[in-house]
């Protein structure tokens, strides 16, 4: 007997299962993850810059200006990482300290504090410790995959705007073919992982890099992520893709509405 498919309007919880050959359950992602990272945090922007072939930062830039960010807002860039994101919300809105950065791990947010003058903050996307109604926009760049809960952290996100604030998520999802999802998984979990072993002067950084794959090959499909953005509240919802893999997802606070829970 197969298992019923789950319907489209139920909550979006977990981005995607449990995977046992890095933790042995969901209670042990979120310490796996944070640990990950800590540890691989000196190694992330050397082989990121490997894996995307310089181009990066001109993408993180395009995909921010294409999504609404504009000089003066304020932002909070959730999942923050070492502020490769946040540096470039940051030259576009004008000044580093109207852009404020939550990472869960704090070898991440050291990273990020050495080549930005940003409000770093230690915590999790699912309880964003800021009043509500506090924020113009919201980032959340390529780590959609490492959150426990997407339905509490899109609440959470939904509060934290003010009115008519923007939401900007960026992912990279599986591509549509299968010639081409087997290229760019071989890319990712066979070559950037072996460069890492010897660029990368972290023991876990070629780990890293292959779970980063697996949970990409795991993810819930976009549909699921754009129904979870409505159910938070959030309208306007659109997904834009980039070269078949890059996805953004954009969405609106309505304006006067109450903050979701």
């Amino acid at each position: 007997m197969t298992n019923p498919v789950e319907p489209l309007s139920a909550k979006v919880r977990a981005p995607h299962p449990a995977l046992a050959d890095y933790y042995h359950g969901e209670r042990d992602r979120p310490s796996f993850v944070r640990r990950l990272f800590d540890e691989t945090a000196d190694d992330y922007d050397r082989i990121e810059r490997l894996m995307a072939l310089g181009t990066g930062s001109w993408y993180r830039r395009r995909a921010l200006v294409r999504s609404g960010l504009t000089p003066g807002m304020d932002v909070l860039d959730v999942a923050a990482g070492t502020g490769l994101l946040a540096h470039e919300a940051a030259g576009i809105v004008g000044a580093s300290r109207k852009v404020i950065g939550i990472d869960p791990s704090i070898g991440m947010l050291r990273s990020a504090k050495q080549k930005l003058d940003f409000v770093a903050v230690q915590g999790m996307a699912e309880n964003l410790p800021f009043v509500s109604n506090r924020f113009q926009f919201l980032t959340l760049g390529f780590a959609l995959r490492h959150m426990s809960d997407l339905s509490i952290a899109f609440s959470e996100f939904h509060r934290v705007l003010k009115p008519r604030g923007v939401v900007c998520v960026l992912e990279i999802t599986k591509p549509a073919g299968s010639i081409a999802e087997t290229v760019l998984k071989g890319y990712m979990r066979g070559l950037i992982p072996w460069i890492a072993r010897f660029a990368g002067s972290r023991r876990n950084t070629a780990q890293l890099f292959k779970y980063f794959w697996d949970t990409i090959e795991a993810c819930v499909p976009p549909e699921r992520v754009i129904e979870a953005l409505r159910q938070a509240g959030f309208e306007n919802v659109k997904r834009f893709v980039e070269i078949g893999v890059f996805s953004e997802y954009t969405g609106r606070k309505p304006d006067g509405c109450l903050p979701a829970r």
